[in-house]
């Protein structure tokens, strides 16, 4: 599972038109699924992403969780970041889980993200073509996958 996790100071989504998502001041989360993702790798990757301290604290450093700030977040699936690029000029996304594996841990994901910031998530419509407008603050952008963590 590949989170990409941008410090915005706002963030929206719009599918047809219709809004389904707006945040101000917080976290836009792209999110990849892959084939051999389970929901061990929800648990690990929705607690990393609520406690992560990204937010400047009175000296400026970046002290401050989510949480500090009040902070929401806008939740988007995105396949394409598991994209191979090696060859050739069109990209293959084989390692991206098929939909009914990926809409599932992606509302996973929703649901763990609402527990750990204790308010809900905002998100995108899994699937759809969406339209995502944001402004990084920072900026900041942080990429992390599940294949990273140390499992001892």
């Amino acid at each position: 599972m590949r989170a990409v996790i941008q410090r915005v100071s706002e963030a929206a989504c719009n599918v047809d038109g219709q809004f389904t998502g707006i945040i101000r001041k917080g976290f836009l989360v792209l999110l990849g699924v892959e084939e051999s993702d389970d929901p061990s790798d929800v648990e690990w990757l929705a607690q990393k992403i609520a406690n992560m301290r990204i937010f400047g604290d009175e000296n400026g450093l970046m002290n401050k969780s989510i949480h500090d700030v009040g902070g929401e977040i806008l939740l988007i699936s995105q396949f394409t970041l598991f994209a191979q690029t090696k060859r050739g000029n069109r990209p293959s996304f084989i390692r991206a889980a098929k939909p009914d594996k990926a809409v599932s841990l992606y509302q996973m994901m929703a649901a763990c993200l609402d527990k750990y910031l204790g308010k809900p998530v905002q998100t995108g419509v899994f699937g759809a073509d969406m339209k995502i407008s944001l402004i990084n603050d920072g900026p900041v952008t942080i990429v992390m996958d599940t294949k990273d963590r140390d499992n001892h």
